[in-house]
């Protein structure tokens, strides 16, 4: 009796669907960069590595600014309401806000999708808010990697990381030595909660129904920052800056400052949302609220007081900043007063 051939399509690999997904990317991509007009016409789809054209870049003394993250546990909270959509955009966010906190212009991004089985409509989706979020950032998805990886991931599970680089002249680097007492801090709001925290968050949800009001505030996209930051920065109008993510307001902002200064927040004064408010009442004190979530601040930046009215002038809209807290030189490195209003 003649056994039955075996194949790597069962064991759990489809090779045949990856590379349509392969394709679908390339066509993706290609359209991305026609309607850009960009000069990076590379075809790195497909390719073994990833080209990019730095030549029309006229920058003086530049440097190459790279980052690379994940969105942690909200993936799962995406499984669970099977919206694949807007996650890419998180994953971009998470990369080019921490590039743009040195000031840097966001150039390419790559993405890994590690999955248990390839599923194409939900890769798509994926993709999708991949390529939303590069274009948010001005920036190209010019290359990555779909791992179909049976055994490692359970059904239907996926993670996702990303990889970013940037680039800025040398003398317009932000950085902390920048940084003087007497500067004060500006809050972007955020559009919720990120990406961050949802470890805790997933907690509460096996105890607590969230209001219908509330539920998609979970999936919200992460917002970028990058067109804001980048107008401010060609002004010379920021010292330093700070992505609020894992860690919250409590541990961020004091890696954007000198050890001999000091931040002081007045949490009166941040612009807070429903869903941290909601958070806040399943018994979570302040400082765990400010160590875990942004709490409505999604990024920071750190001015001159002479600069304020040039800022505000530069960012109207939902997502102007607004000032929070000042740099001094007390003992104590972070410094909160008054309470935060949930």
């Amino acid at each position: 009796m003649n056994k039955a051939k075996i194949s790597y399509k069962k064991s759990g690999v489809n090779i045949q669907l990856a590379n349509r997904f392969v394709d679908h990317i390339a066509s993706l991509t290609s359209k991305n960069v026609k309607n850009r007009n960009s000069k990076n016409k590379f075809k790195n789809i497909g390719s073994f590595g990833s080209l990019f054209d730095l030549s029309e870049y006229k920058i003086k003394d530049p440097v190459i600014v790279s980052s690379t993250d994940g969105v942690g546990t909200k993936l799962e909270l995406a499984n669970y309401f099977k919206k694949f959509d807007t996650i890419g955009i998180d994953l971009v966010a998470m990369c080019v806000n921490d590039l743009i906190v040195l000031g840097a212009k966001p150039l390419f991004f790559l993405d890994y999708i590690a999955i248990g089985k390839i599923n194409l409509k939900k890769v798509k989706k994926i993709l999708a808010g991949i390529v939303s979020g590069c274009k948010q950032s001005d920036c190209e998805l010019i290359g990555g990697e779909t791992a179909e990886m049976p055994g490692t991931y359970e059904k239907n599970k996926f993670d996702l990381a990303g990889f970013s680089v940037g680039i800025i002249s040398k003398k317009k680097i932000l950085k902390k030595n920048n940084v003087k007492k007497g500067d004060i801090i500006l809050a972007f709001p955020s559009s919720g909660l990120h990406s961050n925290g949802y470890s805790l968050v997933r907690h509460i949800l096996k105890n607590n129904k969230i209001p219908k009001s509330l539920s998609k505030e979970l999936l919200k996209p992460t917002k970028i920052y990058v067109k804001e930051i980048k107008k401010l920065v060609s002004k010379n109008l920021i010292s330093a800056a700070a992505h609020i993510t894992g860690g919250g307001i409590s541990e961020n902002i004091v890696r954007s400052v000198p050890s001999n200064l000091s931040v002081e927040i007045d949490l009166a004064k941040i612009k807070t949302q429903k869903i941290f408010s909601w958070i806040k009442s399943k018994n979570l004190d302040d400082l765990e609220m400010l160590n875990t979530f942004n709490c409505g601040v999604g990024f920071c930046i750190i001015v001159k007081k002479n600069n304020l009215k040039k800022i505000y002038k530069s960012i109207k809209g939902p997502y102007q900043p607004y000032e929070i807290g000042s740099i001094n030189n007390s003992k104590k490195r972070l410094n909160f007063k008054n309470k935060i209003k949930w």
